[in-house]
């Protein structure tokens, strides 16, 4: 009989657990599907949008709004089923919380003698209650973020970057997205630990170091729908307040991604809350600093390593092939970076931009719009998934810390921190300026407005969620980022006309740029005055002429087809490394995949005599911005 009953038991248990695979699977499958019909509905609105505009709602506004309806859903709209728990406690003692055991094996000897295995989740908060199924399947495990989400949207970033006004204003980007965040973070932390030091119920869990992660995170900007109001506007919008914006959003998520990041550790190796800690904090500045240019590195050299595939495989032939091998080695940049405990959202920034630059240009032309095609369409569907699913969290996550003069607070922190980033950077940028090229008060302005939070403060935010303090910074980050998408987001088209922004004054379109064309004569050297200029900022800048003459001579002949080949550019000496890196098409001048660009003797005395060399890989022709060496 006990033999039977053993034999049912195991049987039972076997059925028990495919019924509770069954009813996950079908939970999880209804979730994806809402979350997909919530998306084709985006699709439908952005149709609609295109149509006829709504001058006061964005569709990623619209999006969060899509989300927030079916998170309500979720919450009230389905009945409630408390789920079975079961409080142990484990005769065992803790000298530190890593000594916690991964899983725990769990017997009951009166039913059967098989053994049931649970695993660790989180530490229990305690407001925690338990939830019915589709409410708890619609809150996806953070990592998703990070590892599928974000690197799609980042690499499409550094991949489709206007390089031509971008570092025009290169310059001045750097400045706003490393010393401006910077800024912001520390003013933001600074401000809200002066507000929780006044309220004891928030002081009492909400530590200094708490502060400064949520200054780090929440400085992260993402102007989505300010840049695609840019791009529908993109005849009357000025080109540099463009690539301003775009510029600093792009270079600001790595800051605040590495300055969280380095806070974290610092918190956790002192073990302080609200002592500081000179050792400690200068760890931790070394610590930034040397992730920050190793995963520029590695993203770089994954690059470069992809540009030499696709340059000598002549993996070309095979343009799904060739997509394939591009699409799995710009992933794996990411993965490879956080594998080696660095930050995968530089890397895959960075790599972006290098595959732009020497990869892209290997490419067979299939390819070519491929992957340009491809990585759109991923950056526009992970960008409208994190919206709605933000919509959907602020109702279906159930462990909300709601403070509310915390939360209002940290809006009136967030505008003065970008006040104070915005305004004197500004001003020290102004200063070594032309007077034609300067940043006018009505763009400072606009930069303020434009600093809307997205999807990099979000995920930062909702990636640990293990204490009260992070339970609180993800409620009011989620707080920040509807109200700026939203409220911001729709009010951009009207803020343009009021700071009368939406109109390029003919000077810019006539006189920002030199253009160097393939077959072009010395038209736009004719002015005594702009080349007067040309070479006082290359005489000022012997860095960057330095660098653009490795590029021409070393890096574009060895990484792409480009000509002239090293075998021309390199010395006597170096004839075997140069006929070795050296490709068949550089070879044959006739070859579809030769860039000849450069070839032009008179070009090239040209570009020599002004110390200056042009990328030809950007809209077919050599481009030479006079403003790029500018700050």
């Amino acid at each position: 009989m006990s033999k039977k009953m053993g034999l049912y038991d195991h049987e039972s248990i076997e059925f028990s657990h495919d019924l509770r695979k069954l009813h996950d699977h079908i939970v999880d499958s209804t979730n994806i599907l809402i979350f997909i019909f919530l998306l084709i509905l985006v699709i439908l609105t952005i149709w609609l949008f295109k149509q006829k505009r709504f001058p006061y709602l964005h569709e990623t506004g619209l999006a969060i709004i899509y989300g927030s309806l079916f998170g309500i859903i979720i919450r009230y709209g389905f009945p409630r089923t408390n789920k079975k728990s079961l409080n142990l406690v484990a005769n065992i003692t803790l000298n530190n919380i890593k000594d916690l055991p991964e899983y725990i094996y769990l017997t009951v000897p009166n039913n059967t003698q098989q053994k049931f295995m649970y695993s660790y989740r989180h530490p229990r908060r305690s407001n925690e209650i338990s939830t019915q199924d589709f409410e708890e399947k619609a809150t996806f495990d953070p990592e998703i973020f990070f590892n599928l989400l974000l690197p799609p949207i980042i690499f499409h970033a550094g991949y489709s970057m206007k390089r031509k006004h971008f570092f025009k204003n290169f310059g001045a980007i750097l400045m706003f997205a490393i010393i401006g965040t910077a800024i912001s973070s520390f003013v933001t932390g600074g401000l809200m630990y002066y507000f929780t030091s006044m309220f004891e119920s928030i002081k009492k869990y909400f530590s200094f170091t708490d502060c400064l992660f949520f200054g780090a995170i929440i400085s992260a900007t993402d102007p989505v729908t300010v840049l695609a109001i840019f791009h529908e506007q993109s005849s009357t919008i000025n080109v540099n307040l463009n690539a301003l914006v775009f510029g600093e959003s792009v270079l600001n998520d790595a800051v605040s991604i590495t300055l969280a990041q380095a806070i974290e550790k610092y918190s956790g190796a002192s073990g302080l809350n609200n002592n500081f800690d000179m050792l400690h904090f200068f760890k931790s500045v070394l610590n930034l600093i040397g992730v920050f240019f190793a995963s520029f590195a590695i993203g770089s050299v994954m690059g470069l390593i992809t540009a030499m595939l696709t340059k000598f495989t002549y993996i070309r032939q095979h343009p799904h092939l060739e997509t394939a091998l591009f699409i799995l080695m710009s992933y794996s940049t990411f993965l490879a970076s956080e594998a080696a405990e660095l930050t995968g959202i530089i890397s895959v920034l960075f790599n972006g931009i290098v595959q732009a630059h020497y990869t892209y240009n290997n490419l067979s032309k299939e390819s070519q719009a491929n992957t340009k095609e491809i990585f759109s369409l991923l950056n526009f569907l992970s960008e409208n998934f994190i919206f709605v699913y933000i919509g959907v969290t602020v109702f279906t996550y159930r462990n909300h810390q709601w403070e509310v003069p915390f939360i209002l607070f940290s809006i009136v922190c967030i505008i003065v921190a970008r006040a104070v980033n915005i305004y004197p950077l500004a001003f020290l940028i102004n200063l070594s300026r032309p007077k034609e090229h300067k940043i006018e008060t009505n763009m400072q302005h606009f930069l303020l407005f434009s600093g809307l939070r997205g999807a990099m403060a979000f995920a930062l935010a909702i990636r640990n969620t293990s204490t009260q303090a992070r339970r609180l910074v993800l409620s009011t980050t989620l707080v920040i980022v509807i109200v700026t998408v939203i409220v911001c987001g729709g009010l951009t088209g009207k803020m343009l006309k009021w700071l009368k922004l939406n109109k390029v004054p003919n000077s810019d379109q006539n006189h920002n740029v030199l253009m160097l064309e393939d077959n072009s004569e010395d038209d736009n050297l004719d002015d005594s005055k702009e080349k007067g200029k040309i070479k006082k900022c290359l005489n000022k800048m012997s860095l960057f002429k330095a660098w653009q003459k490795f590029d021409h001579k070393f890096m574009k002949p060895l990484l792409t087809n480009s000509r002239p080949p090293l075998t021309d550019t390199m010395p006597g000496f170096c004839l075997p490394f140069s006929k070795l890196f050296t490709s068949k098409e550089q070879s044959d001048p006739t070859s579809q995949y030769a860039f000849s660009k450069l070839e032009s003797t008179n070009t090239l005395n040209r570009l020599s005599s002004n110390s200056s060399l042009a990328n030809p890989f950007e809209e077919s022709e050599l481009q030479f911005n006079i403003d790029s060496l500018m700050i």
